[in-house]
């Protein structure tokens, strides 16, 4: 793979753009929420079966009608990750995938 980009220094650099978080493993502990300043991805409500309820909002005590069993992050506005790859440097469960531009659909 060779980089098409390179940092200020000159030094060879490809981004790695966020394509999905796995719901299964995240454990919505919100580390890669806190190290993303793009707005890329929010924590959802999830129930008992694993359906998403809805985006859990900043300081609600919703439990979605007491259907709530747990929090997962989901990527819900890829589009806008510039591919730092800061979200997965800081998630301890490994859950996101990310592509190099070559690899992403146009």
């Amino acid at each position: 793979m060779m980089a098409d980009y390179t940092t200020r220094d000159g030094s060879p650099w490809t981004p790695l753009f966020l394509v999905s978080i796995d719901g299964g493993a995240c454990i919505g502990c919100a580390r890669c929420f806190k190290v993303c300043d793009r707005d890329v991805m929010h924590l959802y409500g999830v129930d008992d079966e694993g359906e998403i309820l809805g985006k859990v909002v900043e300081d609600d005590d919703d439990d979605f009608d007491g259907e709530l069993n747990r929090k997962i992050m989901v990527a819900d506005n890829d589009g806008a990750c510039i591919g730092c790859n800061a979200c997965a440097r800081v998630c301890p469960k490994a859950c996101q995938s990310h592509a190099t531009p070559d690899k992403l659909a146009a």
